[in-house]
């Protein structure tokens, strides 16, 4: 026995909620799958301090728990699964979840994100947000006159790199091997820069930090492995960044809409219109140039303009 929905919006976060805001207010009948993570990729976010209209900065948790009860106040009904199975070779679409339940919908808006690839090594998780990140723009700025690390050889670190230079005192770009994947002019750029050394051939065994009296939580150095010469080290360290790329979620569509080779759905020009009718696409998933909060959430919107004209078009050729 399935539900049917209108709009069902896989996945939470800047992109799912607002675009359940603009379809539910469009008098759209909208289930939001929430999924593992609700609320996105900014739950594990401490401060937001670059999102327009919040002068003063907000949590991440807290800010995406404003945009649940805003696109809640429309009707919008948030439903805390994971879509496991979706089926987009017919109309109306059918969704199952992790729970076993079943779903159907004429249009569907794919919010799913992306998470940025980590370590797994001892300490990440527990000072992820305090000292630890996987954004240089989001959290650059709080680390003015600090000595931060970065982890990464390709583009990405590099680009990270040179960005936290104009906060940090000091950067060390750390890499595992000696060979950088990233382009020879990004390179040289980092080279160049006085602010930047280098540490080769060396891993993160453990990220380290203390308890503060105010319960918070703080990285204060790093466990260091020379893969050369098997030494280990301790250095202080006031953050550290991990720029190992990014990966979208996206697994649960392949083979069904089209994406480029890491997996980012690929949208139709400027729109958020998939290969497949019906089945729009908005936020991270689709979005590997800007990821942040304020472009998801206008993206977010753009495919429920896209979608609500859609099914416009449906019932006038009915």
């Amino acid at each position: 026995m399935s539900v049917h929905k209108q709009v069902i919006i896989i996945g939470s976060g800047p992109a799912g909620f607002t675009a359940a805001l603009y379809a539910s207010r469009a008098r759209l009948n909208v289930a939001v799958f929430e999924g593992e993570q609700p609320g996105g990729q900014l739950t594990i976010t401490t401060e937001v301090e670059n999102y327009p209209g919040f002068e003063h900065g907000i949590m991440g948790p807290e800010m995406m728990e404003v945009f649940r009860k805003q696109a809640q106040r429309f009707g919008a009904e948030s439903i805390y699964e994971t879509i496991s199975e979706v089926n987009f070779s017919e109309r109306p679409f059918s969704v199952k979840t992790d729970r076993g339940n079943e779903f159907t919908a004429d249009a569907v808006i794919i919010a799913t994100g992306a998470r940025a690839k980590l370590l797994g090594t001892k300490g990440e998780d527990t000072y992820m947000g305090y000292g630890v990140s996987a954004c240089a723009t989001c959290d650059g700025f709080f680390f003015r006159n600090q000595h931060v690390y970065v982890v990464g050889g390709g583009d990405t670190a590099m680009e990270e790199a040179n960005y936290l230079t104009r906060f940090a005192s000091k950067v060390t770009l750390l890499h595992r091997r000696d060979e950088f994947r990233a382009s020879k002019i990004m390179t040289e750029r980092a080279h160049k820069n006085p602010k930047i050394d280098f540490m080769t051939n060396t891993v993160i065994e453990e990220f380290i930090g203390e308890e503060l009296p105010s319960g918070l939580r703080k990285l204060t150095s790093l466990r260091l492995h020379n893969v050369l010469t098997s030494e280990y080290t301790f250095v202080p360290a006031d953050g550290c960044f991990i720029a190992i790329g990014h990966e979208p979620n996206t697994k649960l569509f392949k083979g069904m809409l089209d994406m480029d080779s890491t997996g980012y759905i690929i949208t139709r020009g400027k729109s958020s219109y998939t290969n497949i009718e019906g089945v729009f696409a908005c936020g991270d998933a689709q979005d590997s140039v800007y990821r942040q909060a304020v472009t998801a959430a206008g993206s977010g919107c753009m495919a429920a303009i896209d979608t609500e004209r859609w099914l416009e078009l449906q019932a006038h050729h009915h």
